[in-house]
């Protein structure tokens, strides 16, 4: 099995390659620092797996697993990250990951994550995956409109107002990019794919007149 470590630091792609050479000695295994790097050597060469760092040097680790999954969509992907955030767990997952681990967990998770995520399956480190089904559990019985962020909330309410992109841009002094960005991550959060539909909830709900 072939196996690429992408990290910036040589003290972790060393203890990874120590783990994965504890767990197998028949792994073959290649090194990458950077994003670039790392798209360029799965370009040049087949892996089985590949564990990419998500915040690293050379446009960060979800640039480069987008242009992976562009080019080598088969390509298994399990991120390793300090991060345990919700948002940097959904884009990984939504660009294509297989999987997601901390680095906390990687001593006694790794062998695992891996045998999962080349047969196919979908892997979230055991605190990732408590911490979801909390966020789950606790979200239940909620009004979707309650799942939104502050800001999400906002731009929400703007939207149901009628305002354009432009229009809620200015409103909020951001950019229409950055509003266009709310406004995929409420459509997720709520479940809908049209303006239509916001508008519709909010007049449900008695959100507006």
């Amino acid at each position: 099995m072939k196996i690429l470590i992408a990290d910036d630091h040589p003290i972790i792609r060393n203890g990874i390659k120590n783990i994965l050479q504890d767990i197998s000695s028949s792994f073959i295994i290649d090194e990458a620092e950077d994003a670039k790097e790392v798209v360029n050597k799965v370009i040049a060469t087949n892996y089985d797996i590949i564990i990419l760092d998500i915040s690293m040097p050379g446009g960060g680790g979800l640039n480069a697993l987008q242009q992976l999954k562009q080019s080598h969509p088969e390509t298994k992907v399990l991120m390793l990250s300090t991060f345990s955030d919700d948002e940097y767990i959904n884009r990984a997952l939504k660009l294509g990951a297989s999987g997601y681990l901390t680095k906390a967990a990687a001593t006694n998770e790794l062998g695992l994550a891996i045998k999962k995520v080349i047969n196919g399956e979908k892997y979230l480190s055991s605190e990732i995956a408590a911490k979801m089904a909390t966020f789950i559990y606790a979200d239940k019985g909620k009004a979707k409109h309650e799942l939104l962020s502050e800001r999400e909330y906002q731009v929400f309410n703007l939207i149901v107002q009628g305002y354009r992109t432009s229009e809620a841009a200015e409103e909020l002094n951001i950019s229409p990019k950055t509003i266009s960005t709310y406004r995929d991550r409420i459509m997720e959060k709520m479940g809908m794919t049209r303006n239509s539909e916001l508008i519709r909830y909010a007049l449900n709900n008695k959100l507006i007149e």
